[in-house]
């Protein structure tokens, strides 16, 4: 009998590329795996194109909400601190948290997973009261309002929304939520700043305080394919980590990467978050962040519910010990 094959949408990961490149394989099927970028593979996912997908979290939330026949493994393939996503013009009076209050604030969407976490960190951990800050989707790239209609654009600024230091430039916006660094700010331009110039030692702080290591996106599988084949979920998350961890066995040699203290940035993290922070299934860390993300899509009005973390996920198993399925 033949091997099942199943699609895979998913961005281009270090964690992931044993299952790309097809040095892991699971135990079963075999995966066609696709590399794109992400708004590409977001519409795959909403046309039932992929067998399995990875998602933007708050997407899936909201797609589980809307009874989409879809459901999740507990594989975080992107994770990302946030306080460093948060530019401002200089000058503009804007250099604490509370005084983002009053003022436009530019988003990518209202959905995307960095501004959901930076909304909810900036209101939990600094005090920002959400209701007074003027929130504008200023990208129109997948965002949705909080009910579910398309974000209101201006065609005339259909331009400009794509280019951040543009808005900030013009004042259209006082400051920005983005996952990306505007342009001006990577080419050097002194006007345009973070609002947490020391942005790392907030991230390392916020991880010490409250041991949340933010979910970005999660791996999604169609529930059709679940129910046809109910031994897949555990096939692929034994395969999942088994590439995690062949990607962390080849970057922790000093010799695979061209970054001349390597070594002193793995010590670094080891000592901040644990010798394996990318671990995946429903740990406590893990679950400690799914309830957050969950919490602040509801507070920020983007879904209604209050699910369970167990219910958003497939059962699977813990991690499996050892890597059986690299060839």
């Amino acid at each position: 009998m033949s091997r099942p094959v199943l699609s895979l949408g998913c961005g281009d990961y270090e964690i992931m590329r044993g299952l790309v490149d097809g040095t892991v394989r699971p135990d079963g099927f075999d995966l066609n795996a696709l590399t794109q970028d992400k708004e590409r593979i977001f519409r795959l996912d909403r046309r039932d194109e992929v067998d399995i997908c990875e998602l933007n979290v708050v997407q899936y939330l909201r797609a589980r909400e809307r009874g989409e026949p879809l459901t999740a493994l507990p594989v975080f393939p992107h994770r990302r601190f946030r306080h460093g996503s948060v530019f401002v013009r200089a000058g503009s009076g804007i250099e604490t948290v509370a005084d983002l209050e009053g003022r436009a604030v530019g988003i990518g969407g209202f959905e995307p997973a960095a501004a959901v976490w930076l909304r909810g960190i900036l209101q939990d951990e600094h005090g920002l009261r959400l209701d007074r800050v003027d929130w504008q989707d200023v990208f129109g790239s997948f965002g949705r309002l909080p009910d579910g209609q398309d974000a209101p654009l201006d065609p005339a600024d259909s331009a400009a929304r794509h280019r951040i230091d543009a808005l900030l430039d013009t004042g259209a916006v006082s400051a920005t939520v983005s996952a990306y660094n505007p342009p001006s700010f990577l080419a050097g331009d002194p006007s345009i700043v973070r609002l947490f110039p020391d942005f790392p030692a907030v991230e390392r702080a916020y991880h010490a305080r409250t041991g949340v290591f933010p979910v970005m996106h999660v791996l999604t599988i169609r529930q059709e394919i679940v129910d046809r084949h109910p031994w897949v979920p555990a096939s692929l998350m034994a395969a999942c980590t088994a590439a995690r961890r062949q990607a962390m066995r080849r970057l922790r040699n000093p010799r695979a990467l061209p970054l001349a203290f390597v070594q002193d940035v793995w010590r670094e993290q080891d000592a901040l978050l644990g010798d394996d922070p990318w671990q995946y299934g429903l740990t406590p860390g893990n679950v400690r962040a799914m309830e957050l993300i969950v919490r602040y899509a509801r507070e920020q009005g983007i879904t209604t519910g209050s699910p369970s973390v167990d219910s958003l996920f497939t059962p699977v198993d813990a991690e499996p010990s050892g890597d059986t399925t690299i060839i």
